[in-house]
């Protein structure tokens, strides 16, 4: 089973964001990170945002599948999709053509509306765009081996932008049946024969082995928050470097949190978005297999898991990224906006690459020079 999408021709006016006035002068607020208010650039107040008491929900999983069906719960939303690296990003107003934010390769409007799931919880941005780019220019000095123009190049053509992308997490209870063979050593003795002195002697040691018997079973498992990204702009391996997210924090969505910011449409099937997440929880299905079989050794030959209970959350975590080409090539800079981990590409520089190579074999050399002349005294 899968979403049901619905394609239109463009829309002629793309529909503005929501915008909020400073309750002191009137002007259009951003949303200020680290602060649950909305500060006001032209005179400097906060607007505050009032907490919502009420608690972050799960949601059933195949409810909202009968619910896509019909388009229930659902919103349009006019967007636009990058060619170059599949990111859906909304078009900003009265604009025809952009760069992208995740790649930096220009974009020409084709918008199209789709429904899709509204998130439902978020975690505000925390790290501030001075402390981003702070992070961003002492990462650039930290890399050896790279081009000694990239961190001028960087300050005239990255560019920060703030980003929500989304994520969903799933709960379930998963029931596994297995078999396969358990292994548990034992120790044997056995003789051996050697020859000393031109006698052939015999002698003996201890060896250990194994024994293997068949073994089969049912295990359960209950996950709670499995997160899977609902997009693939970005490389999964980057992503996983900046994974430290505090998901006890998250808050009901507001659109005053998304004020100043941009945030991108998911990709990611709800469905696919699941399967996911099983292959992520294969990896600790194994683990209460293999102690449930026990002993010394296991092996698992086969495993079926039914899921229930299935629950989920689409939400949206906070980045800042920086999209930078060198010499032709586009190159990224992400901030994780709660913990500060950081992920990047860069260039290498070949020459400074090959001068360090030679400095080694130059050391190595006189080293052994040295320990040569050294011996022959």
């Amino acid at each position: 089973m899968g979403t049901s999408t619905s394609t239109t021709p463009p829309v002629p006016n793309s529909p503005r964001p929501r915008e909020f006035p400073c309750k002191s002068c009137g002007g259009k607020l951003n949303f200020a990170p680290g602060q649950d208010a909305l500060q006001c650039p032209y005179c400097g107040v906060l607007n505050e945002i009032a907490a919502d008491q009420s608690q972050v929900q799960e949601i059933d999983y195949l409810a909202t599948l009968r619910e896509l069906e019909s388009h229930q719960e659902t919103e349009d939303r006019i967007v636009v999709h990058c060619n170059a690296c599949g990111a859906d990003v909304p078009m900003r107003p009265n604009v025809t053509s952009q760069n992208c934010d995740f790649c930096g390769s220009p974009i020409v409007a084709t918008a199209q509306t789709r429904k899709l799931l509204r998130p439902k919880s978020l975690l505000p941005f925390f790290i501030t765009d001075r402390q981003a780019r702070d992070t961003f220019v002492k990462w650039l000095g930290g890399r050896w081996f790279a081009p000694s123009d990239l961190k001028k190049l960087a300050a005239v053509d990255g560019r920060l932008a703030g980003f929500y992308l989304p994520y969903f997490t799933y709960d379930c209870d998963a029931t596994t049946d297995y078999t396969g063979q358990r292994g548990d050593d034992y120790w044997t003795t056995e003789t051996y024969t050697v020859v000393v002195n031109g006698r052939t002697q015999t002698r003996t040691r201890s060896v250990k082995r194994t024994r293997w018997r068949f073994a089969s079973g049912r295990v359960f498992d209950r996950f709670n928050d499995v997160l899977i990204p609902a997009s693939t702009s970005l490389p999964i391996d980057r992503l996983n470097q900046i994974s430290r997210w505090d998901l006890d924090q998250l808050v009901s969505y507001d659109d005053r949190y998304l004020a100043g910011f941009k945030s991108e449409s998911y990709t990611v099937t709800l469905p696919d978005g699941f399967e996911n997440a099983k292959i992520v929880m294969a990896e600790r299905i194994k683990l209460t297999i293999r102690a449930d079989i026990g002993g010394d050794h296991q092996i698992i030959s086969s495993m079926h898991s039914v899921y229930d209970a299935i629950t989920f959350k689409h939400i949206l975590l906070p980045i800042w990224i920086a999209a930078y080409r060198y010499r032709g090539k586009t190159y990224r800079f992400i901030v994780n906006a709660r913990s500060g981990d950081v992920a990047g590409d860069r260039p290498y520089s070949w020459i400074k690459i090959t001068l360090f190579v030679l400095m080694c074999l130059i050391a190595v050399g006189t080293l052994i020079l040295v320990g040569v002349m050294h011996s022959n005294r």
